[in-house]
């Protein structure tokens, strides 16, 4: 159980240090050029990548910008002036896909004389779909099925973790807390309370796993200069039977 409380806080860091770097924008995905070369032609693209509903990287096409031999014409003479013009054309595309997206706007549409039936729920927190995003980027899906693998078990264990990390950051408390405010959500639990007791043998069973797999999948998310790792020791401490030097009980 000690293993588990460990990996929560090392979950808890990891999923709040990625999401304040997207909150503040750091992470933020440009749109690119693209290339792709047939029999007779070769052509050129922009395009955006973006993580799908199912939490994988894919890609679409913003616009096409014609073949290699048409682009020559207006914006050679050379294929790096080509491709010097298509790389500002991404730049522009991606200015404009920004400023569209601070502007963007949902219309929502109200009945104020429709009356909502007795016991029907209309309320659900949904600030966990931010930290989904993360949590399917950082491969903690992927990491669950490979526990699987090696367990039997009936629970969904990814439905779990996720959920207490959630819980955690936006209103931390008991498990039984956690069950109960995952209830909220848009997507509420189909697991029950006691899978969560069982899950969590499993999950510290399974600590070190998770922590390699997590750093591992967090290099692919945020670049990082690993030359020098720091370690946080504040919860250690260490005992001398003799003072020695600069270690003693006065400093």
């Amino acid at each position: 159980m000690n293993a588990y409380i460990f990996l929560s806080n090392l979950l808890f860091l990891y999923i709040g240090f990625f999401g304040f770097l997207r909150y503040n924008g750091i992470e933020v995905k440009k749109l690119k050029v693209n290339t792709s070369k047939s029999k007779n032609a070769e052509s050129f693209y922009i395009k955006q990548s973006y993580i799908d509903s199912n939490g994988k990287s894919t890609s679409r096409t913003i616009r096409k910008l014609g073949t290699l031999k048409e682009l020559l014409v207006e914006h050679g003479p050379t294929r790096d002036d080509v491709m010097a013009w298509a790389k500002e054309q991404a730049r522009i595309e991606t200015e404009k896909f920004e400023q569209e997206k601070a502007n963007h706007c949902i219309p929502i549409t109200f009945h104020p004389n429709r009356k909502i039936a007795h016991g029907e729920k209309r309320k659900f927190q949904g600030g966990y779909l931010f930290l989904q995003s993360l949590y399917y980027e950082l491969g903690l899906n992927k990491v669950c099925r490979k526990i699987r693998d090696k367990h039997h078990y009936d629970y969904d264990l990814n439905a779990i973790l996720s959920d207490l990390i959630y819980t955690r950051i936006l209103e931390p408390g008991s498990k039984r807390s956690s069950f109960e405010t995952a209830k909220n959500f848009l997507e509420a639990p189909t697991y029950q309370l006691h899978d969560i007791y069982r899950a969590l043998n499993v999950l510290s069973e399974e600590c070190d796993l998770i922590q390699s797999e997590l750093y591992r999948n967090s290099k692919s998310v945020l670049k990082r200069n690993d030359g020098v790792l720091y370690y946080d020791c504040t919860n250690y401490y260490f005992e001398i039977e003799q003072e020695d030097g600069d270690k003693n009980t006065e400093k």
